[in-house]
């Protein structure tokens, strides 16, 4: 119980330090809105010439847009979440402190990021979805029990999208500099998560292998969750799956560097 209450007071510490960057928070309010309306004429005009592209109609690729507007900060799509601090720990030799405090290196920066996560999803995220349903036909379910579900898909998104940075995190214990993998995040957060072009729209054989790979789990599993586009349960496992194989893998990785790399700065 007291280690549940000590991760706890790190997810709130991880929320109230991005609420206190309220200009910051207004920008990417406005930013991802901006982007929205961009995204949604350009798939309105790309579903008036395919219709049904994808297994969606117009109403359900607008949805997936917003949605991805929504969850871009909210997942660190393109990188800057927990990792952007582990990195540059690791760099300058600072990560020796972590080490040494009585706690789990791996759910300690877990659970500052689903505190980060969690201010992004109410702080910047809710808006542009609200926006877009204001304006737009949008395909939402009606049930209580679809937005149950996808409140857990969220979760496990989440999870997903944390285990891939912390992996590329730990890998600056080599590389000695973020900046390279950092790169690396970004391009391919946007493409294999979807947010360009839903993955079920991605043709022939490209389209199969995106639709396995981790990043499916932080976008287009919980579009289709939502639009009904997919069986619960197996979306569930796929995130459940996805998220255990990698965080099993950080661990790994992780004792691996904390055992045989020396700490730059160290």
């Amino acid at each position: 119980m007291g280690s549940a209450r000590l991760y706890l007071a790190v997810a709130v510490g991880g929320f109230r330090r991005y609420a206190s960057y309220r200009v910051a928070t207004a920008a990417g309010v406005f930013t991802n809105t901006v982007f929205g309306l961009i995204l949604v004429y350009t798939y309105l005009a790309l579903w008036e010439e395919r219709p049904g592209l994808g297994g969606y109609d117009q109403a359900q690729a607008v949805t997936y847009v917003w949605l991805g507007q929504c969850l871009y900060a909210t997942l660190a799509i393109q990188g800057g979440g927990a990792e952007k601090d582990l990195m540059e720990r690791i760099r300058t030799g600072e990560i020796a402190v972590d080490l040494y405090r009585p706690v789990d290196l791996q759910v300690w920066w877990l659970a500052g990021d689903v505190g980060r996560a969690a201010f992004q999803l109410l702080g910047r995220g809710v808006v542009p979805f609200v926006f877009g349903w204001l304006f737009f036909p949008m395909a939402l379910p009606g049930e209580v029990s679809v937005w149950a579900a996808f409140a857990v898909t969220l979760l496990l998104a989440a999870v997903v999208s944390f285990a891939i940075r912390y992996l590329a995190a730990l890998s600056v214990f080599w590389l000695m500099d973020g900046r390279g993998v950092g790169q690396v995040l970004m391009i391919t957060g946007v493409f294999f998560s979807g947010m360009v072009l839903p993955l079920n729209a991605f043709p022939g054989g490209l389209g199969d292998v995106v639709r396995v790979l981790p990043w499916a789990a932080q976008l287009q599993v919980p579009a289709d969750v939502l639009m009904g586009e997919t069986d619960v349960w197996g979306a569930f496992a796929f995130q459940a799956a996805w998220a255990v194989a990698l965080l099993a893998a950080g661990r790994l990785l992780q004792s691996v560097a904390t055992r045989r790399v020396v700490v730059q700065g160290g």
